[in-house]
């Protein structure tokens, strides 16, 4: 018997969490203060918008196009979160649509190169937990031969889709937090 009790009790401590929320949508969010940036800005023609659930929840959604040499749509917010050596995870509270996203921090928002984590999506709200030392440095869909994200805070955010196919899409965004 005491043998379950201690099963239990270590399995209860496991599975507490120190995750914190760095960022949460709500119905009174202004997502005004995230910036649309798609492949207009290298002559595309992809459009992507973000609006408010009924529920809360920020709705990123859109079309991607090749044309023009596009494909890509993101959606930005400059926000510094500071970052502790105890926090090694980004944890994002999401549903998607079954289509790969990528996440993106800088370290600085002056810093040309974005670090980049791609993740995939269920079509299902899930937790999903990206290791902060796996964001790789990236410009203009390139990987750089500099090294993984290693700031002390984080000053942007962003999530993009950028699947090398034409494409609608809609990623339900809840939360953004630290573990």
């Amino acid at each position: 018997m005491m043998k379950y009790v201690l099963i239990i009790l270590i399995l209860s401590l496991s599975t507490k969490s120190n995750l914190e929320k760095s960022y949460t949508f709500s119905t009174q969010t202004n997502t005004m203060e995230w910036r649309i940036v798609n492949d207009g800005v290298m002559g595309g023609i992809s459009k992507s918008s973000l609006v408010l659930t009924d529920a809360g929840h920020g709705q990123f959604s859109g079309r991607v196009s090749l044309a023009n040499n596009g494909g890509f749509a993101s959606i930005q917010l400059n926000k510094t979160i500071k970052l502790s050596e105890e926090k090694k995870f980004i944890v994002l509270r999401v549903k998607g649509d079954g289509k790969r996203y990528e996440f993106r921090l800088k370290g600085e928002i002056s810093q040309y190169e974005s670090y980049v984590h791609q993740f995939a999506t269920s079509g299902e709200w899930e937790n999903i937990k990206l290791a902060i030392s796996e964001f790789y440095p990236q410009f203009r869909g390139r990987k750089l031969n500099i090294p993984n994200f290693n700031f002390e805070s984080i000053e942007q955010l962003s999530f993009l889709i950028a699947n090398k196919q034409e494409e609608d899409f809609e990623l339900l965004i809840h939360w953004i937090g630290l573990e």
